[in-house]
């Protein structure tokens, strides 16, 4: 009775002590501190690759399909790096993208294009440009870094039936197509649940959500389905992610622009 009396007792002091430490900080060192303990949760994983189905969906319903496999490298001390193969429809099968994350100053992104037998190199100032006629940005394939934005801490909302911290992002780069972002984490696991983006009138321009989320590895977890959705153009763009495989053995050397003509 005496030593549960004491666990309980130490126990109610931890979490008013987190409660007063949290009470203590800014909105901007709060959000900073949920990002850097959600990066810091998912890291550890090395490699993986995984298979995808993107579905474009334009204003009147009329939908497209393309098959992808991804392949993705931890990178220690800078951002990650992934390889994006498409390999069906015939149309794009053979087109390649490249990118190499970085917590700080521009990304590196390279786009081979088959048809045209090139390796053209993504320009900082056209990361906001739609990647392959999708929803998504050059700049929304590259890796999260804590350092890429400021924060700011905007309370809890329920998303997705998973009470959230609401953290509003912005972007240290100028070539960024937002102003801001708005990102869901819930408070269970730290995964994102969603994403508002805001475009350079501040205007609300798209939503990703983060849908059916498996674990992996005993600790990380990857959503099986995530939906970007523009609010101006009413088109939207549909991830289902399969076939995921960690640890796998890939190199730096899996991840080189002078491959992607043979990338596979």
């Amino acid at each position: 009775m005496f030593n549960k009396r004491i666990l309980s007792q130490a126990l109610a002091a931890t979490l008013a002590f987190s409660s007063l430490f949290a009470m203590a900080q800014t909105p901007e060192q709060r959000g900073l501190e949920i990002s850097k303990q959600a990066k810091a949760k998912d890291m550890g994983w090395t490699d993986n690759t995984a298979d995808m189905l993107m579905v474009l969906k334009n204003a009147q319903g009329q939908q497209s399909t393309r098959e992808i496999k991804i392949k993705s490298l931890e990178v220690q001390n800078d951002g990650d790096k992934s390889l994006t193969i498409f390999n069906k429809p015939r149309d794009v099968k053979g087109t390649a993208f490249l990118s190499f994350s970085h917590p700080v100053g521009a990304d590196d992104q390279w786009l081979y294009l088959p048809a045209l037998k090139r390796v053209k190199r993504i320009s900082s100032r056209n990361k906001s440009g739609p990647f392959m006629g999708s929803e998504f940005a050059f700049e929304d394939l590259s890796s999260f870094e804590v350092e890429k934005f400021t924060y700011k801490y905007l309370g809890e909302e329920n998303v997705h039936g998973e009470l959230s911290h609401k953290i509003e992002q912005y972007p240290v780069d100028e070539n960024s197509g937002y102003t801001k972002r708005i990102v869901w984490v819930d408070k269970s696991e730290l995964r994102i649940q969603k994403i508002d983006f805001y475009d350079r009138k501040d205007s609300l321009l798209k939503t990703l959500t983060f849908q059916d989320y498996k674990l992996y590895l005993g600790k990380h977890w990857r959503p099986a389905r995530q939906v970007m959705v523009n609010h101006q153009n009413g088109k939207s763009t549909e991830l289902s992610w399969n076939n995921y495989e960690f640890k796998t053995g890939l190199k730096d050397a899996d991840f080189n622009r002078n491959s992607l003509k043979r990338a596979r």
